[in-house]
């Protein structure tokens, strides 16, 4: 490609506000510290408040004028998203932009004090609660955004309706791809809704291509060294996620990754996915299920 998209692009931003889960490391820390160099207020949502500190330091230690805070937020406790979501509704009229950032990959079996496995809560169900409870002050804000992070695993897997918490047996690999499948049919299904009722919030899903962060903690030990030799840097990475937050060609309902062969490395363009990922059918499924699970209900 000969223009290739960077966040020099993009002017700043005062005046507007985001969320960013799990913020403190990876790609959330390069998409935090992204939309603060452009004088957007950043909320760090994350588990560990000690981390997030951490983070919010260095991000103010690179850019010293960063309007950035912390809010505790576990995205594998329905609780805890209602928490969040209150205490930040309670501080704020507007939303901006809300990355639907935060996961794990691969972990072992576990299962959460709502009864959900650990990686489907963390990464899919945790954050369809947040966007719903969140979704009244996105849609009074004008040219608000949801941006939900996939991954190239989502063919890893497809939803497992009948069996959605591995109950019948569990596959690390098959689980982390079933939550991340997931995370792209709510988001292209999202778009779909917030469209027929009216609202001008935009949805968009983004991946990362393959690039270092820590969500390599469960590979094999012999494994994880080889990332350094064909995964891309994080920061790298976040380019998807910050084009699809504040490019003016996105439109909503797309799916944004990198531009390398395979989608694995490279600048942020536009992909595409497989069938099933556009299947309405199986999206309405989806959130019917997810609407059941959570006890969170919108756009319905």
């Amino acid at each position: 490609m000969g223009n290739k998209w960077s966040l020099q692009q993009v002017k700043p931003q005062p005046g507007r506000v985001a969320i960013v889960t799990g913020a403190n490391s990876g790609i959330g820390y390069e998409v935090a510290l992204g939309l603060a160099k452009k004088d957007i207020e950043v909320i760090l949502a994350c588990r560990n408040g000690q981390k997030a500190d951490e983070a919010r330091a260095k991000i103010i230690d690179e850019y010293a004028g960063a309007r950035v805070n912390c809010l505790l937020l576990d995205t594998s406790s329905l609780r805890s998203v209602e928490d969040f979501a209150a205490q930040f509704s309670a501080k704020h009229q507007t939303l901006d932009l809300l990355i639907n950032n935060a996961g794990i990959m691969m972990s072992p079996y576990e299962v959460t004090e709502d009864g959900f496995e650990n990686q489907l809560a963390t990464n899919y169900l945790g954050h369809f609660a947040l966007t719903g409870r969140l979704l009244p002050l996105m849609t009074r804000t004008p040219g608000s955004r949801i941006v939900t992070l996939s991954s190239l695993s989502y063919k890893w897997a497809e939803i497992q309706f009948g069996d959605f918490h591995a109950e019948k047996g569990y596959s690390r690999t098959k689980a982390y791809g079933q939550s991340k499948r997931a995370c792209l049919m709510f988001a292209f299904e999202l778009q779909h809704r917030l469209s027929a009722a009216g609202y001008d919030t935009r949805s968009v899903a983004a991946h990362p291509g393959l690039s270092k962060t820590n969500l390599d903690q469960y590979f094999p030990a012999l494994i994880r060294p080889l990332g350094n030799l064909f995964l891309q840097p994080a920061q790298q990475g976040a380019l998807s996620v910050l084009y699809a937050a504040l490019d003016t060609a996105i439109n909503g309902g797309e799916f944004v990754g990198p531009d390398g062969f395979q989608q694995m490395r490279g600048y942020p363009v536009v992909v595409d996915s497989d069938e099933y990922a556009k299947n309405r059918e199986l999206a309405k499924r989806l959130w019917t299920a997810s609407e059941f699970m959570t006890h969170v209900h919108f756009l319905s």
